[in-house]
């Protein structure tokens, strides 16, 4: 992973000494909310329903052991004792004090960690592949690149200030895991002619009140071009989106009122005027920051697969752990884990102090000190031999995090909603816990396979409700929460927008309603198909009759 220089640290305690001086301003009434905001979101702090919330950046996922155990001690010492991963690969503590910020600032600089461009009009935390650098199926490491474009567009004059926050995300692998067709712009690796590889670039997508899958504006890009293209994407959109309506200010509405033709036209034009600024890093430095990601030296550990099949064989939740939260490495001796933050009665993605202290003890022991934040909220371990799984299994066990339902009905993607944030119009995770515990018998899950469900607690979906197999969206109806339902989302390589099912639901029907849908599945699906062939097969018809027949 990449790791800070002087030049990066005196940046952060220079950064850190500048807010600490805001704060005390701010405390002794020198400077009004009003002003005072634009600074606090600078760095990352949000005013919520109860308190204020610090949204800590994990660039492209990845920490150290190190750095986990510090935001555990930061959850434990300033916080109500838990964390909450987000689905843009962060963490956010949601009970600070305001006097604390510049403390919990500086603790985590201890760490090369920090909070910048987790909030405001500005290009916000760049997302990649959770298992980048060790999954089977990977062209190129998307870490680097995702670096460089965090390097390169931190604190950016250009683009501090855009219309409206800007995401990317990027993916090397011939698998998006990356939702890369639902961000302003995705990224992916490809191949090139002559054994070369290069870039696929995309733009346009993202969730909230308009919803869109991202187009392809080029095809191939060069590795050496990128920032210079990126830039001139950037720049398009900085002088032509919507500056007067903030629900139309994404660069989504942008490409898709325009069209993406035109909007190629004009990056390319941008772009071949300003290819002599020098923006792309030198061969050297991009060279200089791939040292950082070099694949870490695995030792020989050859399992006797006799005895691991047997250990299978006599625990059935070992076995399970294993066919859902086990995942190929590039070294066939090796494995990625997925340690699963969705156990019933557990908000989703919430983490305690001592659950991340169990987790870090668990990658220094068994994954070469490296963990990784997925955007649907759970953590991973990327390179665990496979002699050494029982044992990390019985000890994620002594911590309650081996649940085995990846990508399951149980595996629910959920926002803060109405208990935290001043948006929301409904409450979300009461209605993850209820509909955890309805499916949490693990074998009924299993039955019914892959099937990715997603809640927000308003249209601004944070909870990615609209690119899951089963999406649902709180909206307030009178005064009452409500649930509205979309079928057919897909955040994957079949990217997709869900449809809305019909009329909403009140709060007491939601899970019954949720379990209509599967059982419709279950009676329809053919050979074992997944939820998300089902509803391509046979449509939403089914499933609204299902549902609304007898109303």
């Amino acid at each position: 992973m990449y790791r800070y220089d002087e030049f990066d640290r005196d940046f952060l305690a220079d950064r850190n000494r500048d807010f600490r001086g805001q704060v005390a301003r701010r405390l002794a009434g020198d400077l009004s909310e009003d002003e005072f905001k634009p600074l606090r979101l600078m760095n990352g702090l949000y005013l919520q329903l109860h308190a204020y919330m610090l949204r800590v950046a994990i660039p492209y996922g990845v920490l150290s052991s190190r750095q986990l155990r510090q935001l555990g001690m930061i959850a434990r010492r300033w916080d109500k004792g838990f964390g909450h991963w987000t689905t843009r690969q962060n963490i956010q503590f949601n009970w600070i004090k305001l006097t604390d910020v510049p403390d919990i600032l500086e603790a985590l600089a201890e760490v090369d960690m920090h909070a910048i461009q987790t909030s405001g009009n500005c290009i916000r935390n760049v997302t990649a592949d959770p298992l980048a650098g060790a999954a089977a199926d990977e062209i190129e490491d998307p870490r680097v690149w995702a670096e460089i474009i965090r390097q390169w567009s931190t604190n950016h004059p250009e683009f501090s200030f855009l219309p409206r926050k800007f995401k990317f995300a990027i993916t090397g692998a011939l698998e998006d895991r990356a939702a890369i067709a639902f961000h302003d712009i995705g990224i992916r690796m490809v191949g090139g002619p002559g054994g070369t590889k290069g870039f696929r670039i995309y733009a346009g997508g993202g969730q909230g009140r308009t919803p869109y899958v991202a187009q392809e504006v080029k095809d191939f890009l060069e590795p050496g071009q990128l920032l210079s293209y990126l830039e001139a994407m950037l720049r398009v959109y900085n002088m032509h989106g919507r500056r007067d309506n903030m629900y139309k200010a994404r660069i989504k509405i942008l490409v898709n009122a325009i069209g993406v033709d035109a909007y190629r036209d004009q990056v390319e034009a941008e772009w071949k005027r300003i290819q002599s600024e020098g923006i792309d890093f030198p061969a050297e430095e991009v060279e200089r920051i791939r040292a950082h990601f070099a694949a870490p030296k695995l030792p020989n550990m050859r399992v006797d697969e006799a005895a691991f099949s047997k250990a299978r064989a006599k625990d059935a939740g070992f076995d399970r752990w294993v066919r859902h939260n086990v995942s190929q490495h590039r070294n066939p001796q090796y494995a990625i884990v997925s340690v699963a933050f969705k156990e019933p009665g557990r908000p989703p993605g919430d983490a305690s102090a001592t659950e991340m202290e169990q987790v870090a003890d668990a990658a220094e022991r068994y994954s070469r000190g490296e963990v990784r934040v997925t955007y649907s909220q759970n953590v991973i371990l990327p390179h665990v031999a496979r002699v050494d799984l029982h044992d990390l299994y019985s000890d994620l066990k002594s911590a309650g995090l081996v649940e085995g339902n990846t990508d399951l009905i149980t595996d629910i993607i959920a926002c803060p909603g109405l208990d935290y944030c001043n948006l929301a119009n409904a409450r979300a995770i009461p209605v993850a816990q209820d509909i955890t515990e309805r499916f949490s018998d693990p074998k009924r899950a299993e039955d019914i396979g892959e099937l990715r469900l997603n809640i927000s607690g308003c249209i601004n979906a944070c909870g990615h409700h609209h690119a899951g197999h089963i999406g649902i969206l709180g909206v307030d109806k009178k005064g009452t929460e409500h649930y509205q339902i979309t079928l057919g989302g897909s955040p994957g390589d079949d990217a997709s927008v869900g449809s809305i099912l019909g009329p909403s639901f009140p709060a007491e029907d939601i899970t019954d309603a949720i379990e209509n849908i599967v059982e419709t599945y279950l009676a329809k699906r053919q050979d074992g198909e997944a939820f998300l062939t089902t509803y391509k097969r046979i449509g939403a018809d089914p499933f609204k009759e299902a549902l609304y027949g007898t109303r």
